[in-house]
């Protein structure tokens, strides 16, 4: 029994040694973006990256071609992000009043309820959806924000169902019937401040290309430290073999 022993010790430090060492835990990250796409016969475009780590996103939103005046004023752009819809930009065949005008609330069976309100400061909750003092303005912009997700946020960024809309129509390229009505969730703004100018469906971010040689998982002479750590021990454990076997030998000769 104590021979057998003897024997497999080495064997056994030997598999120990070459072990790979577990990773270390850290928080998850990952990131999706979106082509915004002119919507309601705007000419508004850009783009939306959501980088995402742990209970926190930083959002950067790139838009160009927005309508530029508000009642004489640069125009706030109120920006959502929806959720809970089929994670689509809602077709012209969504306009159910007839008035040439897809809505945000015409839109919603395709896009969802507003998950996030992307403002410049505060609140960034649904609560916050028409606060346009809080939303960037002009014909172009950058935004950048850090805010939290919740775990529906994180759902449907991760499910592909979450869509970007940019709002705020030029009232005049509206048709007369959409004029004159009022934002549904602000009733003393027109009807154009809440009409989307730019879509979106937020999707799994291309992964970079990293430089150098694939990872074929076997590590070359120029990475040197893991790998000579690995045949040092297994050159170890190949000594105390030898030595092992070789107190078998002189037992067995001392019979």
């Amino acid at each position: 029994m104590k021979k057998s022993a003897l024997l497999a010790a080495p064997a056994l430090a030997l598999a120990a040694a070459t072990l790979p060492a577990a990773p270390v835990a850290a928080a998850e990250s990952w990131s999706v973006r979106a082509e915004l796409a002119p919507v309601n016969s705007s000419t508004t475009t850009g783009s939306v990256v959501v980088d995402v780590t742990g209970g926190e996103a930083v959002l950067t939103v790139e838009v160009a071609g927005a309508p530029a005046l508000f009642q004489g004023a640069p125009y706030p752009h109120a920006q959502h992000i929806h959720i809970g819809g089929q994670g689509l930009c809602a077709p012209p065949t969504a306009d159910a009043d007839g008035d040439g005008a897809v809505s945000s609330m015409e839109g919603q069976p395709w896009t969802g309820g507003i998950g996030a309100s992307l403002t410049t400061s505060g609140d960034t909750t649904p609560a916050s959806a028409v606060a346009i003092d809080r939303f960037p303005a002009g014909d172009a912009y950058t935004y950048q924000r850090t805010v939290p997700v919740d775990a529906a946020m994180v759902a449907a960024l991760q499910n592909g169902t979450a869509v970007v809309n940019v709002h705020g129509a030029d009232s005049a390229a509206l048709s007369a019937a959409a004029q004159v009505k009022v934002n549904p969730m602000a009733p003393d703004l027109p009807l154009a401040s809440d009409i989307p100018v730019a879509c979106g469906v937020l999707a799994p971010a291309q992964m970079a290309v990293p430089e150098g040689p694939a990872d074929t998982g076997v590590e070359t002479a120029g990475t040197g430290s893991d790998t000579n750590g690995i045949i040092g021990a297994a050159v170890l454990g190949m000594l105390a073999l030898g030595a092992a076997v070789g107190v078998r030998r002189r037992v067995a000769g001392e019979r």
